[in-house]
């Protein structure tokens, strides 16, 4: 199977670069975690899957991220919102599977909101939330701030953090803890008007699988399947993982052409 070739769309100057397969409706739209890329396990995994049935399958990197330009420091959720949407816009036809991982979990239903606000609403035929961290700023992060990290968001203007996944540590700033309070999802009922999809692993370190059930707390009840994971982490990328995400996509996209 041949990669997709990466190609650039323009958002508020900085160019974001995405790999488009075509092929028909509904098809999978990645959108990855903090600090992740789009060419991760689950994303070629998925690629591939579209690749073999003929479906579409867009993804991109946020800003900051992979191929993309930018700033990572300068990244904030309301940003990255910002840039899938002009992607999923202008490279994308009909009702779609969004597929996000982690923070990527959060911008879709931020996504399904803004979509239903211009009357797009219909283009998100169903959303498939992979260890999903919405409101990870506040519900997840801030509670368990030392008093060193709270002083050098106010002194400095960021922290860092030991990652599991990178020698390089994760850099948080204080501008995205305050945009991360004013997209906050998890106030309320979320009308995604479409069927939703949680699978979510047990032995995650970084998001606790009581978030994934106070998530679904706040999404209408009979259209959501929860996923636990036994031995599954955060990353929910061995092939048992890869499988049940894969056969999850199908299941959406089969539920969608119906």
């Amino acid at each position: 199977m041949e990669r997709p070739a990466p190609a650039t769309l323009q958002v508020d100057g900085i160019d974001i670069v995405y790999r488009r397969r075509p092929g028909r409706a509904p098809g999978i739209v990645w959108l990855g975690g903090y600090r992740s890329d789009m060419l991760g396990t689950k994303a070629e995994a998925l690629d591939a899957w579209a690749a073999e049935t003929g479906r579409a399958s867009l993804r991109h990197d946020y800003s900051g991220h992979g191929e993309s330009g930018g700033q990572f420091i300068d990244g904030t959720i309301s940003k990255w919102l910002a840039e899938s949407l002009a992607i999923f816009r202008s490279q994308t036809k009909g009702p779609q599977v969004l597929v996000g991982s982690s923070m990527g979990a959060w911008i879709a239903l931020r996504m399904v909101q803004e979509l239903q606000k211009s009357g797009d609403g219909d283009r998100v035929g169903a959303l498939l939330l992979l260890a999903p961290a919405p409101d990870f700023t506040v519900e997840l992060m801030e509670p368990q701030l030392s008093t060193a990290q709270r002083r050098d968001l106010e002194t400095n203007g960021h922290m860092e953090e030991h990652s599991e996944y990178s020698p390089e540590p994760n850099i948080y700033t204080r501008a995205l803890f305050e945009d991360g309070r004013a997209n906050r999802v998890m106030t309320g009922i979320i009308d995604t008007h479409c069927p939703v999809t949680i699978i979510q692993g047990l032995a995650d370190p970084d998001v606790p699988h009581t978030h994934a059930l106070k998530l679904v707390e706040h999404l209408p009840a009979d259209d959501v399947t929860l996923s636990l994971v036994r031995g599954g982490d955060h990353r929910l990328s061995r092939p048992q993982d890869i499988d049940l995400i894969v056969k999850a996509a199908k299941g959406l996209c089969e539920r969608i052409s119906a």
